[in-house]
């Protein structure tokens, strides 16, 4: 009995450290392949910044049996930096996986996208931002982790004005408000690092959350001008209304900010990367030929 205890005590002690390296094996198997064994973790605030009670960098969910890995109460949000190969320095995107604000799919919506940026030539750094039902934590996390990114960009490899961002579902909620609220930090100023603008670049934002209200673009999008350019992708069947997705591509386009919509007839919900026979699916496609155009400027 007293081994199986230790056993069992082991075996939770490995798949902790494994989430916070930001590695996982899954029957086998790594989740994310090569991605997942160069990553380099930063914690986003200072040691002690959002207090004593902050202890968690995020508890796995049991698996439901679907090979996606959700990670919960993390109280201590960091980034993990999955750098691009090669000595030049190079674009980065900063990604938001997505999970309704209690959990984050940090293999589906995460590890996985920065496989893909890497194979682009692109350095990714996938955030993981303060849940469950935190979305103003989740917010300044991310304002404070695009101002770090810029900050760090000598030595993270970065090209300064080339760091965009990349999110799904409630991810993509806070890549609309990191796009459009820019101007006003949600925390007070920390320290030289929040200084430095947190305005994305670019933005991709695929099957994003709450983007409308009340038949509206929600009032927390307030897109301008100096909004950046975005690429958004969503099915009609998906239970996250695509008029959202609508509403935003319109108040870009009369704000005359370049902008691409593509709603697809089917395809639900939370598929990231992962193919199935609806074509929208094949959205990687689509924003590798956007990316193509926002990356030569």
């Amino acid at each position: 009995m007293k081994d199986g205890f230790v056993a069992a005590c082991c075996l939770v002690l490995t798949v902790l450290t494994c989430i916070a390296a930001g590695t996982f094996l899954y029957g086998g198997n790594s989740v994310a392949g090569v991605a997942l064994e160069k990553g380099i973790v930063m914690d986003i605030w200072p040691e002690g910044h959002l207090g004593d009670n902050a202890v968690s960098r995020g508890i796995p969910q049991e698996s439901r049996g679907d090979n996606i890995i959700r990670l919960t109460d993390v109280e201590i949000p960091s980034m993990t930096i999955y750098s691009a190969d090669g000595t030049d320095p190079h674009p980065a995107v900063l990604v938001f996986p997505g999970g309704g604000f209690s959990i984050l799919a940090v293999d589906l919506e995460g590890t996985e996208i920065a496989e893909w940026l890497n194979s682009r030539g692109i350095t990714a750094a996938v955030l993981k931002y303060r849940v469950p039902k935190n979305r103003e934590g989740a917010f300044a996390d991310g304002q404070r982790a695009m101002s770090m990114l810029r900050h760090r960009a000598s030595d993270l490899g970065i090209i300064p004005d080339k760091i965009g961002v990349i999110g799904f579902s409630a991810g993509g909620n806070l890549v609309g408000k990191l796009c459009t609220n820019f101007k006003t930090r949600a925390y007070a100023s920390v320290d030289e690092i929040d200084s430095i603008s947190c305005r994305p670049d670019f933005a991709m934002m695929i099957y994003p959350y709450l983007l409308d209200r009340d038949g509206n673009l929600a009032k927390d999008m307030l897109v301008t001008g100096e909004t950046p350019p975005a690429i958004l992708v969503q099915a009609q069947d998906d239970f996250v209304k695509a008029e959202g997705s609508i509403y935003y591509f319109l108040a870009l386009k009369k704000s005359g900010v370049p902008a691409e919509l593509h709603v697809f007839p089917s395809g639900g919900h939370g598929y990231g990367l992962r193919r199935t026979e609806h074509e929208v699916t094949r959205w990687p496609e689509l924003c590798n030929a956007w990316l193509d155009g926002i990356l030569e400027k």
